[in-house]
């Protein structure tokens, strides 16, 4: 079993950064490929970017590439998202989620074991 808890969320203006951080527990979380999704007001869940347990391999949404990045250290079972240049149209809940089905499912929400319970990022134009 895994439990996931998101943090660094808030509020930033247009063109800022935020980090959000993703804290595992569980022993087996070095072995889990892992999501960050997030969802707008009235809008579906998406997945915006996604790393393999080794952190060999990265993927991220058209919207959000060159602007965000993900990583994870093992040791700390802790996974990031840098994210620069931050746009209004990047409000959302973010949440970060573990263990999907196989790596070609990750962004697929539903192909995923465990989720957190998300964090607010608002920017403001």
């Amino acid at each position: 079993q895994v439990q996931l808890v998101e943090s660094g969320g808030g509020l930033v203006q247009a063109g800022g950064s935020l980090r959000l951080s993703c804290a595992a527990s569980g022993r087996t979380f070095s072995s889990y490929d892992m999501g960050w999704f997030r969802q707008a007001a009235g809008k579906e869940r998406e997945c915006v970017a996604a790393i393999s347990w080794r952190g060999g391999r990265v993927s991220y949404a058209d919207s959000v590439k060159g602007r965000f990045t993900i990583s994870r250290d093992n040791a700390k079972n802790t996974v990031y998202l840098q994210m620069n240049s931050l746009k209004p149209e990047d409000t959302a809940v973010y949440y970060c989620a573990a263990d999907p089905r196989s790596w070609y499912d990750r962004e697929d929400e539903g192909q995923y074991h465990y989720w957190g319970q998300g964090t607010q990022v608002t920017v403001s134009s």
